[in-house]
Formats: C-alpha cells, sequence, structure tokens
C-alpha cells in the first residue's frame, strides 16, 4: 500500500487501483474506511471523469458483494446515481435473511449459552448494523445492548473502535471526539498497550481532519514504532501523516532527531519519493529542491480525505516555515538572490513575503526602493515586559472591581 509521487506520472495517468494506494487503502484497511475513500475521490475535482467512472463501477460492486442495502440508497442519492429497483430488492432481502439469522443467534444464546456468547452475537449484530449503513439511532441502540452485556474493558475498547470507523465514515469529527473521550475513561480502568497504542492513532487522525497539527505529529510520532492500526490505513500513510503534520510542527533539531534520521520512517519514505525530498530538502536547506517537490506533495494531500481540507493551511505553514528559516541566516538579503536560492520569480516572492509579513508571521521589512530584505530580530525582552504590564493591569482592574463589590456589601 505505497503511495507514489514525483515519478513523472500526472494525476490522470492513475489507475484507481493507484490511488487506493495514494488513499490508503490496503488489504487489512476497514470496509467502511476504503469505501470513504472511494467515495471522497469521487468527489475530488483531483480525478478525471474515466476515473470517476472506474471508481463508481468499484463502489457498486463492494456494495453488491457485500449486501450493503442502506448504504446503496445513501450513496446513489449523494452521488446523483440511478437507483436499479431490482438491486435494491435484493439487498434488502440479503439483509433481512442475514439478520434473522444473527437475532436467532442472540436468542440461541440467551436462551442455552452464556454471558460471552450473548454479548458476541450482540456485538456480531451492532457490526453488521453498521456495515450495512442502517441509521445511527439503531446501531447506537444495538451498541448498548452489547457494552451492557461486556465488562472487559478490551471488548468495550473494540466496540468503540467499531464506532470510531463508523464516525470516520460519516464525517462526523464530533463523534470522534466523544468516543475518544470514552476510550480514554475506560483505558484509566485498564487496557493493554495494543488497543493504548491504536487509540494514539485515532486521536491523531482526529486531531488532524480539526487542524491540530501539532498534537497530532506527536501522536503519530509516538505510534511509529508500534503501529498495529491496520483497520485504518497501512504504515506508508501514517509516515506520509506523520511527515507532514512534523513539517510545520517541529523545530528544525526534532525535525533531524525524530523524523530525518527516525529509521521506521527512513524505511518507508522513499515509497514517497516526493515527500522524502521535501523533507530532506528543507532540513539541509536545499530550498530550490523544496518548492520543487511542493507541488508534488501538495498533490497527494488534495487525494487524501484527511488532508485535503487542509491543503491551503499546510502550504502557507510550510512557506512560513522555510520562510523564516532561510531569513535566520542574515541579516539582510537581496530580493533577487533570495528568490534565486528559491528558484521562483522577485515578483512572486514579495507577494508571498508581504502577505505573511503582514500578519505578523515574519519578523522581517522589504526595503522596496534598495530591492534588500531586512530582518528584524524580535526583542524578547521587551515583549515578556509588555506582557507583564498587560496581565498586571488587567489584574489591578479586576481588583479594583472586586473592592467595588465589597464596599457595596
Amino acid at each position: 500500500g505505497g503511495l507514489r509521487c514525483g515519478e513523472g506520472k500526472g494525476r490522470e495517468g492513475m489507475t484507481t487501483g493507484e490511488m487506493d494506494k495514494d488513499a490508503g487503502a490496503g488489504d487489512e484497511t476497514d470496509l467502511l474506511v476504503r469505501l470513504a475513500r472511494k467515495r471522497f475521490l469521487l468527489r475530488s475535482d483531483q480525478v478525471s471523469a474515466a476515473q470517476k467512472q472506474q471508481l463508481k463501477n468499484e463502489v457498486l460492486e463492494i456494495i453488491s458483494n457485500e449486501g450493503l442495502s442502506g448504504h446503496y440508497a445513501t450513496i446513489c442519492a449523494e452521488m446523483g446515481w440511478p437507483v436499479d429497483s431490482s438491486q435494491a430488492d435484493l439487498l434488502k432481502a440479503r439483509t433481512e435473511e442475514e439478520l434473522k439469522a444473527l437475532e436467532d443467534k442472540i436468542v440461541d444464546a440467551q436462551e442455552n449459552l452464556g454471558d460471552t456468547e450473548v454479548r458476541e452475537a450482540l456485538t456480531e449484530k451492532a457490526q453488521f448494523l453498521c456495515k450495512i449503513g442502517v441509521s445511527k439511532e439503531d446501531r447506537t441502540k444495538c451498541f448498548k445492548a452489547a457494552e451492557d452485556k461486556t465488562v472487559a474493558v478490551g471488548h468495550q475498547l473494540d466496540m468503540i473502535f467499531s464506532q470510531l470507523i463508523v464516525s470516520i465514515f460519516d464525517g462526523e469529527t464530533h463523534a470522534m471526539r466523544d468516543l475518544i473521550e470514552k476510550c480514554k475513561l475506560l483505558l484509566e480502568k485498564g487496557g493493554d498497550w495494543e488497543r493504548k497504542n491504536k487509540l494514539k492513532v485515532y486521536e491523531g487522525v482526529y486531531l488532524m481532519a480539526t487542524r491540530d497539527f501539532k498534537q497530532a505529529a506527536d501522536l503519530f510520532l509516538s505510534s511509529v514504532a508500534t503501529f498495529t492500526t491496520t483497520e485504518l490505513f497501512p504504515y506508508s500513510t501514517l509516515v506520509l501523516y506523520t511527515v507532514i503534520t512534523t513539517l510545520i510542527s517541529l523545530d528544525r533539531v526534532n525535525l533531524k532527531k525524530k523524523v530525518v534520521d527516525a529509521p521506521e520512517i527512513l524505511t518507508v519514505i522513499g515509497e514517497m519519493p516526493c515527500l522524502e525530498q521535501l523533507l530532506n530538502s528543507l532540513y539541509h536547506c536545499k530550498y530550490g529542491e523544496f518548492f520543487g517537490a511542493l507541488p508534488d506533495v501538495a498533490d497527494l494531500i488534495k487525494m487524501d480525505m484527511f488532508l485535503a481540507p487542509h491543503h491551503r493551511y499546510f502550504l502557507r505553514e510550510i512557506r512560513k516555515v522555510v520562510y523564516s528559516q532561510f531569513l535566520e541566516s542574515y541579516k539582510s538579503v537581496s530580493l533577487a538572490a533570495m528568490a534565486s536560492t528559491f528558484g521562483v520569480s522577485s515578483e512572486f516572492l514579495d507577494r508571498e513575503l508581504v502577505s505573511f509579513i503582514v500578519s505578523g508571521a515574519l519578523n522581517c521589512k522589504i526595503d522596496k526602493v534598495a530591492g534588500v530584505v531586512e530582518t528584524i530580530q524580535p526583542d524578547s525582552k521587551n515583549t515578556l515586559y509588555q506582557a507583564i504590564i498587560k496581565k498586571g493591569d488587567h489584574l489591578l482592574n479586576r481588583v479594583q472591581k472586586l473592592g467595588t463589590v465589597i464596599d457595596m456589601e
């Protein structure tokens, strides 16, 4: 399940099998996650009409083979595809038959077997309802019935992980947050290392999806050596997420120690040449190579359902990092020389730097007459002094208000 980039083949020339690899779909990836990634690609403007037709065929084949009666109507409505009524009837009949078998299994377990078998049968039904695409209310009710019969923390966590996958499919980040908090409470009571490590990956995905790249980076870094969450994505995708989040959240020293020289990352990053080039060129200050790799990495990001909503944010943040790193070495530098180093035009660089200076992201100024960029060393002592004065004023105001209230009483 390797992600490819920077090999001179555009997205138009990719097969959907390769796109699935780019999307992180591996043999062990959960069915609903695979379906969610295909659905994302179907909505993407990065995918050609021919590729979308192939993806449509693959989605309909999965629905038919797996008997996903609930998802059939929903996805057809979402994509504007016509519903084949005979296919819908077949799927419905298959669901009723499979559901009856599961109900019989529950009754048999309740009448003839023990609590463990009852829990297993109820869990199986809940997972089946998630898979076929029933309403949130129905599947929540079924999971609740299974949870009531579950004592072991490990089994309770497994049920929450199943629900987390459904919330990923539905794109419900609020539901993800609530389920993650529920997992954390359970892990305080116990739970093995594997499930604790799994939770780190799920939480990392949630944080990345909600644009908290710094915390996501910490969790992904701590999962690199212990990754077993293959139901979400293969290892190469974890490396992609780790590198993308760390590039804009770690300082240069930590980036070298934790990412550039990390043996686990080195074994896989070669599958993504543009990402490897971006990481190494940033660290080794080869700025021309950095800007050469950036468009291909941007394409990788746009093809990933978790990263795509943040591609503009990432591109802005990574450019801020690279300009700051370059300017740290100079008191002043000509705009033309800096543009030449980055392999861009002076006009483009001028516009870029101005937008970052105005927003306060870069400590420098541009002398337009001389065509020079001058760095401004931040006065940390003065900044700290101003912050203390401001906090002191705020505290005095609160004390005065409190004094007025006391006087009134």
